[in-house]
């Protein structure tokens, strides 16, 4: 990916070929990242390397500039109009996503093949004018149709995709302590583990957070996801070889308010977090080709780009680690992904996520040493100890609105955990101040710590196994 990254700083005249290789050079031997030491050369600025990650899709001024195939453009106009009746340029510009000027030039086209035709209009200009189909046009778009039920937003191109994950990659998400300690202040953590958490998420590497259950791991996960600053364009569909792919995904992407007035095939989001659990099988790690609609969904990874993808309760999965392990050691590595068309065709596709695993199974029951030597970070959330526990019971008091009473927690330690041998856990003291406030709710009485209460409520919580 660095490689790639440099090539576009030479394209876009940023630096030169020579200048890349001290740079490329200095991060064989310095580390970090070769904008950071392209700065310390003194090669490029800040405000330049920053423009270069935040650079806006530009809206395309006619036909060849999309990318795309003139029949391939024409046929999803048609299936359009096909819909949408009688329209006028602006109505189809803002279906299909182009500028009005380019949906000019293919409405133009249809009439001459007497596929559409006028229906009216106000003025001499044709940006006033109702058209409609005509007979022949209804059934183009039939065949149209048949060949592909897609009828969305114009696709981008997969080169097109590929050059803009590049330029947002979360490589460049960059986080300093500030950031880290913000991101986590709602959780309480100590801070050797924060200051482990910051240069794991700062690499952009994978991430292997395990320990026992019940201690953060999932929380801990989501707010790295939550705290990667920046926003990403995500294309509403990618187009290769006239087959279409799904990207833009309202229940895994956040578009944010303002849009600017870039490419409108793009739309700008937060960087994605997608999360899966037990759920998760290979066959979501492939293009899901609709066999009725005739194109194509995204696989999970392809729409997390640029962002995070949390694989949490890991091992837990319909598939085997070992079977995961074997469909991403490549993409661990080189950060690009192969998928392939039901056509059998293969293809490249860039895999540009900050992974985290998270489980609570023993991490040498789960994988070998050359899955776990491909994640760079492996970081264990362990019990929380006394102090820690009691600053969360606290915390967790305070926010319910219950008074905290230290001599009560020291009852619960002594006469519970002490004597049972029950590990401290973080979400225990959430879950019994929720059996504290269930009781209090039942007996209509308010909420409060008192050694009936606290034994009542760890009775309920816990079982004998």
């Amino acid at each position: 990916m660095a490689k790639a990254i440099g090539e576009r700083f030479i394209d876009e005249g940023l630096i030169t070929e020579e200048q890349l290789v001290q740079a490329l050079d200095r991060q064989n031997k310095k580390g970090g990242r070769l904008g950071e030491g392209l700065i310390s050369l003194g090669f490029i600025n800040e405000d330049k390397l920053s423009g270069f990650f935040k650079k806006m899709p530009k809206e395309p001024e006619n036909l060849a500039e999309t990318g795309l195939d003139e029949g391939f453009l024409f046929d999803l106009a048609l299936k359009h109009i096909y819909f949408m009746g009688s329209f006028t340029l602006k109505e189809l510009s803002e279906a299909v996503k182009l500028p009005v000027s380019i949906m000019d030039q293919t409405v133009q086209a249809l009439r001459k093949e007497k596929i559409c035709e006028v229906k009216g209009g106000t003025g001499y200009e044709t940006t006033t004018y109702q058209f409609s189909l005509t007979e022949l046009g209804r059934l183009r778009a039939q065949d149209a149709l048949e060949l592909s039920r897609y009828v969305g937003p114009a696709p981008v191109t997969l080169d097109d995709y590929s050059r803009q994950m590049e330029c947002q990659t979360v490589k460049s998400a960059f986080v300093n302590e500030e950031i880290i300690k913000k991101a986590f202040s709602h959780l309480t953590i100590s801070e050797a583990l924060i200051r482990q958490l910051g240069p794991a998420v700062n690499s952009g590497k994978s991430i292997f957070l395990y320990g026992p259950p019940g201690n953060g791991k999932t929380s801990i996960a989501e707010a790295i996801g939550a705290l990667l600053p920046g926003d990403v364009y995500i294309p509403h569909a990618v187009v290769l070889d006239r087959h279409v792919i799904k990207v833009f995904d309202p229940v895994s992407h956040r578009p944010i308010a303002d849009q600017g007035n870039g490419d409108a095939r793009w739309v700008l989001c937060k960087r994605p977090i997608m999360m899966v659990g037990g759920e998760l099988t290979l066959k979501m790690l492939d293009l899901d080709f609709d066999e009725v609609f005739k194109f194509y969904e995204a696989p999970l990874q392809m729409k997390a780009n640029g962002g995070v993808f949390i694989i949490d309760d890991f091992g837990r999965q319909l598939i085997r680690p070992v079977d995961l392990l074997n469909r991403w050691i490549v993409p661990l590595e080189r950060r690009t992904d192969f998928l392939s068309l039901h056509t059998g065709k293969k293809f490249e596709v860039p895999f540009d996520q900050l992974i985290i695993f998270s489980t609570n199974i023993e991490p040498k029951q789960l994988v070998d040493e050359a899955f776990l030597r491909r994640i760079r970070y492996k970081i264990k959330i362990d019990h929380p100890p006394v102090e820690e526990y009691r600053q969360i019971f606290q915390r967790v008091s305070e926010h319910k609105g219950i008074p905290y009473r230290k001599e009560m927690i020291d009852y619960l330690l002594n006469e519970h955990y002490e004597k049972t041998g029950i590990s401290l856990n973080a979400c225990h003291p959430r879950d019994i101040i929720d059996q504290i406030m269930d009781i209090a709710r039942y007996r209509g009485t308010p909420p409060l710590m008192t050694k009936e209460v606290i034994d009542e409520a760890w009775a309920n919580y816990f079982v004998e196994l």
